[in-house]
């Protein structure tokens, strides 16, 4: 090799992971954090609620009475989160927008997890409420400003690639939820259910500290700099002539997911447990081991979810890039339809059913991969933050009936795993909605950022 190949070789530029630098990486791992820890505070309540409702009712674990009093509360609980994670989202879109998305980003994680960690003092159902109502705000904000940072930072080609690996910080949020949660009640407080929760919410403080680091290492945005800082976004541009249809495409889609997910995963437990009365019921097991079953299935359905999920959003990108996003959302729907109809409506064994939630996962679960490039695609800078949060979030107003419909039907019926086998099995209807909306969504494959 000769002097000038030399030079040449050295001049040229060095190949990367993805094509991006270290300081595009550090922005991508923290926004991957602070989602990933907004979902695990997130999703906290639901996987104590079995011992947190009768503790905070005064009511025996494990008791009929109990059961129906979880069933309902986590349905009222859970449709209350995704009522302040919408007004969270939509808030903080705007704010993301005007102040910029690294301080969003850190005012919405602290928010999240000191309203968590509060709920560890909770005394009664109220409280809980309210200290979820603070949590839900800081979750429902984060989402925007990670997903705007993210885009503009990343090389163009990269975004879906950035988008999805963003969101894989999800499964990864559940993950460390159901492992903290099964730690900490199935391990270590096994014998002491009505404290162990506290302890487990109590976690959900870790991300404070994580959002202090972001502020030290993470800058604006040049692209946001530039464009929209000081901007004054307003709620009714985004229904503006130019902006209507990208709206309504946005909005629509994330409907479609949010209701058939949050539908799916509000009662996970609620089925594993079913399930594993079932199981343990056939095979005449005494209650200690009746529980410990209950704990290793919720895991198991938890984690199989979660899993799906995490496989069904790296799928996602060479469907989206290879044939389009409405390619993608449109075989997701189809698979969602597919698995959610036939976990919850075929006659299966408690342990065939349980393994349903693996296909729940990859199709439910997996669609939400797309937001976090799709989303922003469809908004210019000055808006990107406002208009991704408001598609984002404000559909979670409709979804949360969702959860509390469930809940309802379940805590009537006499056996409430047959109750919400049902109810779930309708759920199967509102992909095929989705199916329905496809020819009106907006392409943007092969679509530059827009100023």
């Amino acid at each position: 090799m000769n002097s000038s190949e030399v030079a040449a070789r050295a001049a040229a530029p060095r190949r990367t992971v993805l094509d991006m630098n270290a300081y595009q990486w550090t922005v991508l791992l923290a926004a991957w954090l602070g989602w990933g820890f907004d979902v695990f505070d997130g999703f906290l309540f639901n996987y104590v609620a079995p011992n947190c409702v009768p503790t905070l009712l005064h009511l025996e674990i494990g008791s009929p009475a109990a059961h129906a009093a979880t069933l309902h509360y986590t349905g009222l609980v859970t449709s209350l989160l995704l009522v302040g994670w919408a007004a969270g989202g939509i808030l903080f879109g705007r704010i993301c927008d005007a102040i910029g998305r690294t301080r969003t980003l850190m005012l919405t994680m602290l928010a999240y997890a000191v309203g968590t960690g509060l709920c560890a003092l909770a005394t009664s159902i109220p409280m809980l409420i309210a200290f979820r109502v603070i949590a839900s705000l800081g979750i429902g904000g984060e989402w925007a400003a990670g997903a705007a940072m993210v885009a503009e930072v990343v090389p163009e080609r990269r975004r879906v690639e950035a988008g999805a690996f963003l969101y894989t910080a999800a499964p990864m949020g559940l993950f460390l939820a159901t492992y903290i949660t099964y730690m900490i009640q199935g391990v270590a407080m096994p014998g002491n259910p009505g404290l162990a929760w506290r302890y487990v919410f109590a976690f959900g403080l870790i991300p404070a500290a994580l959002a202090l680091a972001v502020r030290l290492v993470v800058r604006e945005p040049e692209r946001w700099k530039r464009l929209a800082a000081g901007a004054r976004p307003r709620i009714a541009e985004l229904f503006s002539r130019e902006l209507r249809h990208a709206t309504i495409s946005g909005l629509a889609m994330a409907l479609i997911a949010l209701v058939m997910w949050w539908s799916c995963n509000a009662f996970i437990g609620v089925v594993a447990t079913g399930l594993a009365g079932v199981r343990a019921h056939a095979l005449a097991l005494d209650p200690p081991a009746t529980q410990r079953l209950i704990q290793q299935w919720v895991r198991l359905a938890t984690n199989l979810f979660n899993l799906g999920g995490l496989a069904g959003t790296l799928l996602a990108v060479p469907i989206a890039k290879r044939f389009g996003r409405r390619a993608m959302f449109a075989t997701f729907f189809l698979m969602s339809a597919a698995a959610i109809m036939g976990t919850f409506g075929l006659d299966l064994a408690p342990e065939t059913r349980l393994w349903g939630y693996l296909f729940i996962g990859l199709s439910v679960f997996g669609v939400f991969g797309s937001f976090t490039y799709y989303l922003p695609e469809l908004f210019p800078t000055r808006l990107r933050g406002t208009g991704s949060g408001f598609c984002y979030n404000s559909g979670r107003t409709v979804a949360a009936i969702g959860p509390t419909l469930v809940g309802s039907i379940a805590a009537m019926g006499k056996d409430a795993l047959t109750a919400a086998n049902h109810a779930l099995f309708w759920v199967g209807v509102v992909p095929l909605v989705g199916l329905a909306l496809i020819p009106w969504v907006i392409e943007t494959r092969g679509r530059e950022l827009t100023d």
